[in-house]
C-alpha cells in the first residue's frame, strides 16, 4: 500500500494516477480545510492532523512506499521521517529540499539507511520527450543544446509561498527546465555561470547566462532574465534535426536543409488524460523501473550545479 503525504493540488494529480493504476493508497493531510478541498476534488477522504499524528494514531507498518506532495519547505523533513520509520521506497516532489544542504543531508541519510528515494521530475516522462529521445538515438546523439530559464518575476513576486521558497526559486521551480535539458543533452562536465541583479523576493540573482560541455560531449548554453519577457524552452541539436520544446510540453522539429519548423505528432493520450508525464513516472516508481527516474543521489550532484547557476554559491 502507498502512503501519500500532502493533500494539495499536486496530491490530487497523483490521486488520479493511482486510481487509474488500481493502487491502494492512503492520503495524509494537515488541516480540515485542505482535507475538505481534497475530498471534494478527488472523492478520497484524507487523514487530518499531519504525519506525526498519523504515525501515532495509525502507524506506518502497512506501507512500503510513499509519495510526498507537500510544500517545498516540508519535503526533506518528511522524507527523512518516513525513512527513519521504515519506509524506504519514496517518490518526493521536486526539488526534495529547500536548498542544497537539505538535499545533501537527505541523500546521505538515504544512502546510510539503504533507502531508494527518487525526485519527481515528471518532464522526463513527457510523450514529447520520449519521442525526442528516440530521434536523438536514431541521429547518433546530441551535438549541442540550449535552453531558456526565464521566470515571470512580476507574477512570482505576489505568490504566497512557504518560508524560503521564493528566495530559492531557481531550485524550487526553474530546475524543471535544467533537469529536462540535461536529461536529454547530458549533465555538465564543465560549466561557466554568470548571474546578476536581484529583487526583494529573490535578492541573490535575477539575470542568468552560462555555457559548458556535457558528459556526452555536447556543447550547451543557457540564459534567463526574470525581469524581462520570455518563457521556458529547450532546443536540442543533432546532425539531422533541431528539436524544439517551446512550449515545453510540445515537440517541434526543424530538419537539416530547411527553415520550416513543424509540429511533431506524438501519442500523448496519457499526457492529455493526466498531468503530463505523471502517469509513466508513477508507473515506473511502483514497478521499480528506475532508469529514467532521478535518484536523490543524482539530484544531490545536480543541485550543486543548479546552485552555481542560480548564483546561490560562487564555486563548486
Amino acid at each position: 500500500m502507498i502512503l501519500m503525504v500532502g493533500a494539495g493540488s499536486m496530491a490530487q494529480e497523483y490521486t488520479k494516477v493511482l486510481k487509474a493504476l488500481d493502487t491502494k493508497f492512503t492520503v495524509v493531510g494537515r488541516s480540515e480545510a485542505s482535507a475538505q478541498k481534497f475530498k471534494d476534488a478527488s472523492g478520497v477522504e484524507p487523514f487530518v492532523g499531519g504525519l506525526d499524528r498519523f504515525c501515532i494514531d495509525k502507524g506506518l507498518e502497512p506501507y512500503k512506499s510513499a509519495i510526498i506532495a507537500t510544500g517545498v519547505e516540508q519535503l526533506a523533513s518528511i522524507a527523512t521521517k518516513l525513512i527513519s520509520n521504515g519506509i524506504k521506497h519514496i517518490l518526493v516532489e521536486k526539488p526534495a529540499g529547500l536548498h542544497y544542504e537539505e538535499i545533501e543531508a537527505l541523500s546521505n541519510y538515504a544512502e546510510q539507511q539503504q533507502a531508494q528515494v527518487y525526485v519527481a521530475y515528471n518532464r522526463r516522462f513527457y510523450s514529447s520527450l520520449l519521442a525526442a529521445k528516440s530521434i536523438i538515438a536514431q541521429d547518433g546523439g546530441v551535438q549541442s543544446f540550449n535552453f531558456e530559464i526565464t521566470e515571470w518575476g512580476h507574477v512570482i513576486s505576489d505568490l504566497k509561498k512557504g518560508p524560503g521558497v521564493k528566495e530559492n526559486w531557481f531550485l524550487a521551480n526553474t530546475t524543471h527546465v535544467t533537469d529536462m535539458a540535461f536529461f536529454l543533452g547530458g549533465f555538465p562536465e564543465k560549466i561557466s555561470c554568470f548571474s546578476n541583479g536581484g529583487a526583494p523576493w529573490h535578492p541573490r540573482s535575477y539575470n542568468f547566462s552560462g555555457a559548458g560541455v556535457s558528459d556526452t560531449g555536447a556543447l550547451f548554453s543557457y540564459h534567463g532574465n526574470w525581469g524581462a519577457p520570455g518563457r521556458w524552452s529547450v532546443e536540442i541539436l543533432t546532425s539531422v534535426h533541431r528539436l524544439i520544446f517551446r512550449p515545453m510540453e510540445k515537440l517541434q522539429i526543424q530538419k537539416l536543409g530547411s527553415i520550416t519548423i513543424e509540429p511533431f505528432e506524438v501519442d500523448d493520450v496519457l499526457d492529455e488524460k493526466f498531468k503530463p508525464g505523471l502517469y509513466l513516472q508513477v508507473e515506473c516508481f511502483l514497478n521499480n523501473e528506475s532508469d529514467s527516474l532521478c535518484s536523490i543521489h543524482e539530484h544531490k550532484d545536480n543541485a550543486k550545479v543548479y546552485a552555481l547557476m542560480a548564483g546561490y554559491i560562487k564555486k563548486i
